[in-house]
């Protein structure tokens, strides 16, 4: 198909904008930039951006936002029959997974996808996809707490730091403090080992971004599609993403390799 129809299919501009998208040399095919308007490609094997963008030309790939509630566990079929996210699966004819794992009494930001390509790359430590939660936490914590959650600590597992880590409130009487963590390890019930560790046991923990997704005013329990910029920016993440992978050797999982990998680690953050 030609470049500008292809361009046009994905509502990423009207046929004769995208014409002067490609004039302008601001679409890369493969990533080439590409100015010839008579350009044929694959939809389904080339890579699109525009200004950098990824563009997604596949409309059977779906791309979600989940808010999740507590006491929902992280799995498509819970073996011992708890609340799990099928409820929300089950309102699309297509089968969708979810991106990583938060544990049962974490809520927040959960992504679900069948594509199991993006998937992986975002929920694989070793693409380093930050994470930002916040944390309800018992006592009041100090400055010096903070840095040393930067600073890192030890764990029963290895050494951890947080990427960033900053104080928001503290009760006044002491009971509890408000911590903002972000940090990209996918280790199991990290957050919560971090803060118990340093004295301050997590009473509410929710997650509020993945990677450079927002949760924004999404309410919990509910599911929404992600828009048109928020897709642009995970698809650019995720090939990005996949080409460091290619060149340190670390492979793709498939479609069922990412729902596996999901429902074996349920336990979350």
């Amino acid at each position: 198909m030609r470049l500008q129809k292809v361009l046009a299919s994905a509502g990423v501009a009207s046929r004769r904008v995208s014409e002067d998208l490609i004039v302008a040399g601001r679409v890369r095919v493969n990533g080439t930039v590409v100015t010839e308007l008579g350009r044929r490609i694959h939809p389904e094997t080339d890579l699109v951006a525009v200004d950098n963008i990824a563009v997604q030309l596949d409309n059977t790939k779906l791309y979600l936002m989940l808010n999740k509630p507590a006491g929902v566990y992280s799995s498509m079929r819970d073996e011992r029959g708890r609340t799990d996210l099928s409820y929300w699966a089950e309102q699309y004819e297509e089968r969708i997974f979810n991106v990583g794992r938060l544990d049962a009494e974490t809520t927040g930001l959960l992504i679900m996808t069948n594509d199991g390509d993006l998937a992986h790359t975002l929920a694989h430590p070793s693409f380093g996809v930050a994470k930002t939660y916040i944390a309800k936490v018992e006592g009041r914590v100090s400055p010096q707490t903070i840095a040393t959650l930067t600073r890192g600590i030890d764990l029963e597992d290895g050494p951890i730091a947080a990427d960033k880590a900053r104080l928001m409130t503290s009760a006044s009487d002491s009971t509890s403090s408000l911590v903002e963590i972000t940090l990209h390890s996918g280790r199991n019930r990290i957050v919560r080992r971090m803060l118990d560790a340093v004295g301050h046991p997590v009473i509410d923990l929710v997650r509020r971004q993945f990677g450079p997704l927002h949760l924004g005013t999404l309410q919990i329990g509910q599911i929404r599609p992600l828009t048109s910029a928020e897709l642009g920016q995970v698809l650019t993440l995720s090939r990005d993403g996949a080409e460091r992978g290619a060149e340190k050797g670390v492979g793709q999982d498939t479609e069922n390799g990412a729902d596996q990998d999901a429902e074996k680690n349920a336990g979350g953050r």
